[in-house]
């Protein structure tokens, strides 16, 4: 207990005194999680909500592949995309590999089967006869789509909560596309595992609560606005 209490205190120490280092990392951190949530939005939600809304050959098998990708290990990721990343590989000659770009890309992968899941989850739970009412009442294709949308609303801000949180606290693909160079690639789960390794244990909690505190900060506000909808 001693030893979490002085975690807790030097987490503490390390956000009054604004830390160059740790800002640097929590701030990486938030910069490469958030953009491959908001790409995985941006991919996830309308694929999701396509294949909710059509019927084709094979559509079940392309539902069990989404479905499987939600479970995709981080580590699977990491190997596959740094094999396409490295200098041998197909975007070798772009020289990502060991940059933040790496890890949103990473991360992108883990997300968006995430997102398109529960996006077409959410959708599929529209009764039909809304669908039915609606172009009867003639309503355009894209009206139609947003009234989808905001129908499924409150399922999707729960696609958002689940793709953050599945790529904020992920660290084997991180650590395999970023190299975890500080300064550049060192973010808030592969900068704990260094500590822990050289038996900093202190710094190790210090890290893992500012990550907790980001992770609870931003459910909070998506939950509150999602209860308010609701």
């Amino acid at each position: 207990m001693e030893l979490i209490w002085e975690g807790i205190r030097h987490a503490l120490w390390l956000l009054l005194t604004a830390d160059p280092e740790v800002l640097g990392i929590t701030w990486l951190s938030l910069q490469v999680s958030g953009l491959a949530t908001l790409a995985s939005l941006a991919v996830g939600v309308p694929l999701g909500t396509l294949i909710a809304l059509t019927r084709f050959p094979g559509r079940g098998l392309v539902v069990s592949l989404v479905n499987t990708g939600m479970g995709l290990p981080p580590v699977v990721v990491g190997l596959f995309v740094s094999i396409f990343l490295w200098r041998s590989g197909p975007l070798g000659a772009l020289e990502l590999l060991y940059t933040p770009t790496a890890i949103v890309i990473a991360q992108f992968v883990i997300a968006a089967p995430i997102v398109t899941g529960l996006a077409l989850a959410a959708v599929q739970q529209i009764p039909p006869g809304f669908r039915l009412q609606m172009l009867a009442l003639g309503a355009s294709r894209p009206q139609l789509l947003w009234l989808l949308a905001r129908e499924a609303r409150l399922p999707m801000l729960a696609a958002v909560m689940a793709g953050f949180g599945g790529v904020i606290s992920e660290i084997g693909a991180s650590m395999m596309v970023g190299g975890n160079i500080r300064g550049q690639t060192r973010v808030l789960t592969t900068a704990t595992v260094l500590e822990t390794g050289k038996g900093n244990f202190d710094v190790a909690i210090a890290l893992s609560l500012i990550l907790l505190a980001i992770v609870f900060l931003v459910n909070w506000a998506l939950t509150g606005l999602q209860q308010r909808r609701a």
